[in-house]
C-alpha cells in the first residue's frame, strides 16, 4: 500500500536552519522536500509552479516578515512556522498556522508538528504517525524508530519481543536488537493488538513468536519471560483464544462409561 507524500516547501534566510530541515523532511518517509528558498520572491515562484502541500516558513526574513507573506497568498498551503523569537507566536497562530516551532528545533519537537499535519486531510487517512520518534506504517508491516542518529526501519513479522529500560526500549529481532528512547507504553499504542500482546510492565511480545507457556512465564526461543501480576488475566483470555480445544472423549471413553453406568444400574 502506498502512502500520499505531503509535498514540503522550506523558506529561511538561514543556511543552517534549512540544512537542519532538509536533514529532518528527509528522516520522514511521508515527507518530500519540494524545494527550499532563501526569501518570500523565490517562494511565491516556485508556489505559482509547483504543488506544495506544507510550508516550513521563517518568520523573520529580508524583504517581507513570513507572517506578511501568508497574508499575500489567496490559498495559502499548510504553515508551520519557524523562528528564533517566541513573540510572534500569537501572530503565527492568528494566521492558522498548523504549528510553532522555535529555534533551534530538535527532531522530536519536528515530529510532533508534523504529527498534526497528518491529522489534516492532506494526507490519506490510512497513514499513521506518532511523535517521539516512532513511525507507523499505514499496512501495520514495519514502524519507523530513532536509533542511532537516523530512523530505522523495523518489519514487526521480525520482532521477538520489546523490553523497556526505563526512558529506553531494546526490540529484539530474529536478525539484530535496536535500541531506541522511548517508553514502552507509547510504543505499545503503535503496534497491532492482533499481533503483540503486553505480558509485564516490562515486556512486550510477538504472539506468533511464543513457543510455550504457563501461569507465570512465556517462552520465546531460549529466553523466559516473566509474566506480571497485573497482566495475567488479560494474557491467559487471549493466549487461550488461540489455543487447542480440548480433546473429544474417543469411543473408548464412551464405551467404558456407559459399561459402568449400566452395571451400576443392574446391582
Amino acid at each position: 500500500m502506498t502512502t500520499k507524500k505531503i509535498i514540503c516547501l522550506a523558506i529561511d534566510d538561514e543556511p543552517l536552519a534549512l540544512s537542519v530541515l532538509k536533514k529532518y523532511i528527509a528522516s520522514v518517509p511521508a515527507l518530500e522536500l519540494g524545494g527550499t528558498c532563501e526569501n518570500a520572491v523565490q517562494a511565491l515562484q516556485m508556489l505559482q509552479e509547483y504543488h506544495v502541500d506544507l510550508i516550513f516558513l521563517d518568520i523573520q526574513m529580508p524583504q517581507i516578515m513570513g507572517t506578511d507573506f501568508i497574508r499575500t497568498l489567496k490559498k495559502s498551503p499548510k504553515i508551520i512556522f519557524t523562528t528564533a523569537y517566541r513573540k510572534y507566536a500569537v501572530e503565527g497562530f492568528e494566521l492558522d498556522a498548523v504549528d510553532y516551532l522555535l529555534k533551534p528545533i530538535s527532531f522530536e519537537r519536528f515530529l510532533k508538528a508534523v504529527n498534526k499535519v497528518l491529522q489534516t486531510d492532506i494526507v490519506a487517512p490510512d497513514s499513521v504517525y506518532h511523535t517521539n520518534d516512532i513511525i507507523s506504517e499505514s499496512s501495520n508491516s514495519s514502524l519507523y524508530v530513532r536509533a542511532d542518529r537516523k530512523m530505522v526501519k523495523i518489519i514487526l513479522n521480525d520482532v521477538l519481543y520489546i523490553e523497556g529500560l526505563s526512558d529506553y526500549v531494546k526490540i529484539i529481532t530474529t536478525a539484530k536488537t535496536i535500541v531506541t528512547k522511548h517508553s514502552l507504553s507509547s510504543l505499545e499504542e503503535t503496534l497491532p493488538k492482533t499481533n503483540f500482546i503486553r505480558i509485564h510492565r516490562s515486556f512486550i511480545v510477538a504472539i506468533n513468536k511464543i513457543d510455550s507457556y504457563n501461569a507465570d512465564s512465556i517462552q520465546i526461543g531460549k529466553t523466559e519471560l516473566p509474566i506480571g501480576r497485573l497482566y495475567k488475566k488479560e494474557v491467559n483470555r487471549l493466549l487461550n483464544l488461540s489455543s487447542i480445544a480440548p480433546a473429544e472423549p474417543t469411543a473408548d471413553n464412551h464405551s467404558k462409561d456407559n459399561s459402568g453406568n449400566e452395571k451400576k444400574s443392574k446391582t
